[in-house]
């Protein structure tokens, strides 16, 4: 395999609006997902259910199957006592069915496998657990005992500290000391998290065929094939189209080998698991709860002189998940003296996990809330605030930042916004019955280019090239934006592309999250095609193949690299009823090359939109007593509905970053959420007078 620095990639179709390729196919229902997919069978496939616990902590004394082996249609009831040995159980969030352990409520404890998945459901409802409870804690508050782990979420320092933080605040003009707090979120895709497995034993040993909901196909293979105990190359995942992910897709979770199991149990049979709305909020991850102390030391003129950043937030008693929460902190504002830390309360609950910009999501809210809460406290414009506290270096790693133009996003949505109409006391606009007020916020998120991509070039007949690499569509846009990147890099027709992706069979790639994937696989795509033109030329013969991956860029390692933007929100606030509305909400970002305007026009908005929801009305209410969530449906874990979404905006900074990638571009699935939340609390504090210090921002708070 060939491995080369791509040079950067000669513009045709990169940067035009094309429509979605796979756009017929999903209108049409012609596309499908994960448990759509026809296999034939004699019998027609199985369909399991999973049995969840109904204790917080214990041990299975008992399963009573008797009725649910009874019910028709019910073929088999795994539980740890019948299932099939895992050969790897080190991950305890995927060891299931293994042993009489409970580690937290709606733990996988049984499945229920059937000839339909009626029959399932009422089998599982029919099997009787018996436990031997025993303590266990549920709640985390700053009494609650916490630990510092080895590192936070996915390699950064837990802590960082550089000067004398204590002495610069001692010194400072102006300081603001806040606790802010941010709630349990679900990601919520539209697409439940499901699977269809095959289980096949051959006389060379056994296979292992996945269709799963997925944002990784190279990762469910590896990772299943060390839990199954077969060669990675012998477990084949696919995953042409899926319904969503937000993070909780990036990562493999029980469902998939409870999957693999049964499949395994009954050896040549389709098996269909699919996770009901209500299940996902104990078994698919979420973002952890987090506690904020920020103090900012400043002079009157609002020049930061320390930063101080403090979070406390949530862990599973059986798997580590430390949330990035304040490394925004590390990098955002010049400050000379600056310190960030995370510490963790190991709970009796589910396992949190990705969701949409980890991270920076939550971090943003508490850092840019206190810098609104410093700029009235120095009586300095936000905006300003922002301008002057502005650096061209990174101030955690001491790197130049690549394309640092988060002045010019701040100055952008201001024109646009008419910030310069804004009354600088809050509490002083009204229409009617409505207070009105206007908030910002700064927005950021890494430019990752992850390692271990490459893509595969082969010439086809007729002028015609088909383009392979192992990445996913999430419904983000990747079939179309990938299509588009091969055009250009192969110099040849969009129509001349046939694009494979989202099968594990195809050149490894990596994950679909971290605004990583088309950075990553279109420079393994340009790459590959760059690589081909050397070796086989401007015509090649039918057959000629080259498969290659780009090299690390030297140049980038010497960078800081990130995108950046402004979030502007107009907030209404009633004066009698606390009632919010959002009439306004606009983004401004710097993110690189656009490589296709409609993907990502609707990405950032969508990223805006799920912010707004993060800001008024995304909460998961656990339950004191047992740990588990009783929010568990779209019913009572309210998101922003199409009467919350006014006119929300987004544009982007006309530019190009070949320093990131070989088509100038960076990722753009995260950044629109970053700030959001901030942007809306700090427009509600415009136009009330009241400080809401912890999401999500409700009208109780106001009355």
């Amino acid at each position: 395999m060939t491995e080369l620095i791509p040079a950067p990639v000669p513009l045709r179709v990169i940067g035009t609006p094309l429509n979605r390729v796979d756009g017929h196919a999903k209108v049409t229902g012609s596309a499908a997902y994960a448990v759509e997919h026809p296999l034939e069978h004699a019998d027609g496939p199985l369909h399991a259910w999973m049995v969840q616990s109904t204790v917080a902590k214990g041990r299975i004394t008992e399963v009573d199957a008797a009725a649910a082996l009874a019910q028709p249609g019910v073929v088999t009831v795994l539980h740890h006592g019948n299932a099939p040995r895992l050969s790897d159980t080190e991950d305890r969030e995927l060891t299931v069915l293994q042993d009489d352990e409970v580690g937290f409520r709606g733990q996988v404890v049984a499945c229920v496998v059937a000839e339909s998945p009626e029959a399932a459901r009422e089998g599982a409802a029919l099997v009787r657990v018996t436990y031997d409870e025993e303590p266990h804690r549920v709640e985390m508050t700053l009494d609650t005992e916490r630990y510092t782990p080895d590192k936070v979420n996915p390699a950064y320092p837990t802590d960082t500290e550089d000067g004398d933080v204590e002495a610069a605040l001692g010194d400072a003009e102006v300081v603001v000391d806040q606790t802010y707090r941010t709630p349990y979120e679900h990601n919520n895709p539209m697409e439940p998290h499901a699977t269809m497995a095959v289980w096949h034993d051959q006389h060379d040993g056994p296979r292992l065929l996945l269709y799963d909901s997925t944002q990784s196909v190279h990762s469910v293979a590896s990772t299943l094939g060390s839990v199954m105990g077969i060669e990675r190359s012998r477990v084949h995942v696919v995953a042409p189209h899926v319904g969503g992910g937000f993070g909780s897709k990036g990562l493999p979770h029980c469902h998939v080998v409870v999957a693999a199991l049964a499949a395994r149990a009954h050896s040549g049979r389709p098996v269909k698991l699919a996770m009901t709305r209500q299940q996902m909020f104990a078994l698919a991850g979420y973002r952890t709860a987090t506690i904020q102390r920020i103090r900012l030391g400043a002079d009157r003129d609002g020049q930061l002189a320390a930063t101080d950043h403090t979070v406390v937030e949530q862990t599973s008693a059986i798997k580590e998940f430390a949330e990035q929460t304040a490394t925004i902190t590390r990098m955002m504002y010049a400050s000379p003296a600056r310190r960030t830390r995370h510490r963790l309360v190991a709970l009796d609950v589910a396992v949190p996990s990705w969701m949409r910009a980890p991270g920076e999501m939550p971090g943003s809210v508490g850092l840019e809330m206190a810098m609104d809460e410093l700029a009235y406290a120095c009586g300095v414009d936000p905006v300003v605030l922002r301008e002057r506290n502005d650096t061209d270096v990174d101030p955690g790693s001491g790197k130049p930042f690549n394309n640092r133009r988060l002045v010019e996003c701040l100055h952008r949505g201001a024109e646009r916004f008419g910030w310069s109409d804004r009354p600088v006391e809050p509490r002083s606009l009204q229409d009617g019955e409505w207070w009105v007020g206007t908030g910002v916020a700064s927005s950021t998120y890494p430019a990752y280019v992850m390692p271990g991509n490459s893509a595969t070039v082969r010439a086809l007949p007729e002028g015609r090239y088909a383009v392979t690499i192992g990445a996913v569509d999430i419904g983000t846009g990747a079939w179309t934006v990938l299509t588009q990147i091969a055009a250009d890099a192969l110099a040849c027709p969009l129509e001349a592309v046939e694009l494979g992706i989202g099968d594990s069979s195809l050149p490894s790639a990596s994950v679909a999250g971290g605004s990583s994937g088309t950075s990553s696989w279109g420079s393994a795509i340009v790459a590959a095609a760059q690589a081909f033109r050397e070796e086989h030329g401007a015509d090649p013969a039918p057959g000629d193949t080259t498969t290659a991956s780009p090299e690390t860029v030297p140049a980038r390692e010497e960078h800081s690299m990130h995108s950046f933007g402004a979030v502007f929100a107009r907030a209404r606030v009633h004066r009698y009823t606390g009632e919010i509305r959002i009439p306004r909400l606009l983004g401004v970002y710097s993110v690189g090359r656009v490589v296709n305007p409609t993907t990502a026009r609707s990405q950032l908005i969508g990223g805006l939109t799920m912010g707004l929801g993060a800001a008024l009305f995304e909460e998961s209410y656990r339950d004191p007593r047992f740990g588990h969530v009783v929010t568990q449906d779209l019913a009572t874990y309210h998101v922003a509905a199409h009467a919350d979404v006014l006119d929300v905006d987004a544009e982007w900074l006309d530019e190009e970053d070949t320093l990131a990638t070989p088509m100038g571009s960076r990722g753009i699935g995260e950044i629109g959420i970053v700030g959001t939340a901030a942007a809306v609390a700090n427009a509600t504090y415009h136009a009330t007078g009241v400080r809401v210090r912890e999401l999500p921002v409700t009208a109780d708070r106001f009355l």
